[in-house]
């Protein structure tokens, strides 16, 4: 039996912890009133007691935001236009104006020419479109159709295992003006080339954001049906001379005269070097009122490279090629297209 003394005794109470307080919730007044938050979480060590304040801190500071905002709209001050990074671009040398004659001289002589001159000799756009050698992936194959379907004059062809020059030498026989291959990233389309035929030039865009017509909420659950007429095609914002260069070969992709008919729109809209696809198509409501129904699919596009010629990947020449991150340009407000 051990026997304890009383200065042991009195030890050990004096190294006895302290109990702590037990956590008080707050009533409505105290939640509503900010200066009663604590602003110093890291002398807060209970993690919940830390997140519990956080909480209250965030809505009593999403309060204060709505009745400025009430206050505001209230009174007839006007409102100021948001400050956006697109409206904050920079004009560099590149911007072209609608009359600049260097770059009309460079659009004549370019080879998109005969197409957009309508000469006699010029073919009508006639596509071949594929994927990366091997074979893609389910939703990557269900991409492709829905693209080949929205084309006019699209021929979905499954490489498989031949050679992108091998295949030019047969689409060159064949009258085909243009070729568009898609390749893909953990089963999702990653890449698009654009080339035409037969002296280029050849784009390389990343592809993300793909969404099947399916996918979209506007069209219902609906599958993306055969486009049989010319749609409407319409560019925006490609102001730069790479910009006017990148629209003219998106737009040499469909042929003249569209058929307003059917009320389809086809739409490449650039935004912060973002090109946006979009299909949509007009819905007449009334004599007045007019909505659009997108049809899908969509993707978005990002310029990557501009190589003179057919694609050839070991000695192609480049006439532009995107920096690196730590040479390109910190300002944000400038842009390529």
């Amino acid at each position: 039996m051990v026997r304890r003394n009383k200065d042991s005794a009195s030890n050990d109470d004096n190294e006895r912890p302290m109990r702590r307080k037990p956590f008080r919730k707050s009533t409505n007044e105290e939640e509503e009133s900010p200066a009663q938050v604590p602003t110093g979480d890291l002398q807060i060590r209970n993690k919940m007691v830390r997140q519990l304040l956080y909480a209250k801190l965030k809505r009593s500071k999403s309060k204060a935001k709505l009745k400025e905002r009430k206050a505001r709209q209230q009174s007839d001050e006007p409102k100021q236009e948001p400050q956006t990074i697109e409206k904050k671009r920079k004009r560099d040398e590149t911007w072209v104006d609608e009359n600049d004659q260097e770059t009309l001289d460079d659009i004549s002589n370019d080879e998109l020419n005969n197409y957009f001159t309508r000469q006699p000799d010029a073919p009508e756009p006639k596509l071949l479109l594929t994927s990366q050698e091997g074979f893609p992936s389910s939703f990557t194959n269900k991409f492709l159709k829905e693209v080949a379907r929205i084309l006019p004059n699209t021929t979905y062809f499954q490489r498989r295992h031949h050679p992108i020059k091998r295949i030019i030498k047969k689409m060159n026989k064949l009258g085909y003006t243009d070729l568009v291959v898609v390749n893909e990233d953990h089963g999702k389309p990653s890449t698009l080339f654009i080339s035409h035929l037969p002296e280029g030039p050849t784009m390389k865009f990343r592809l993300t954001s793909a969404r099947l017509s399916k996918q979209l909420r506007s069209n219902r659950g609906k599958p993306c049906a055969k486009l049989t007429i010319r749609p409407e095609i319409i560019l925006n914002n490609f102001n730069t001379r790479i910009g006017i260069r990148v629209g003219r070969l998106l737009a040499a992709l469909f042929p003249h005269d569209p058929q307003y008919k059917a009320r389809h729109l086809i739409t490449f809209h650039n935004q912060r070097d973002f090109i946006f696809f979009r299909h949509h198509m007009y819905l007449f409501k009334n004599e007045k009122k007019v909505a659009l129904q997108e049809l899908g699919p969509r993707f978005t596009l990002k310029l990557k490279s501009i190589q003179r010629g057919t694609f050839d990947a070991l000695y192609g020449e480049y006439e532009w090629t995107q920096k690196p991150k730590h040479k390109m340009d910190p300002e944000r407000t400038k842009f390529v297209l």
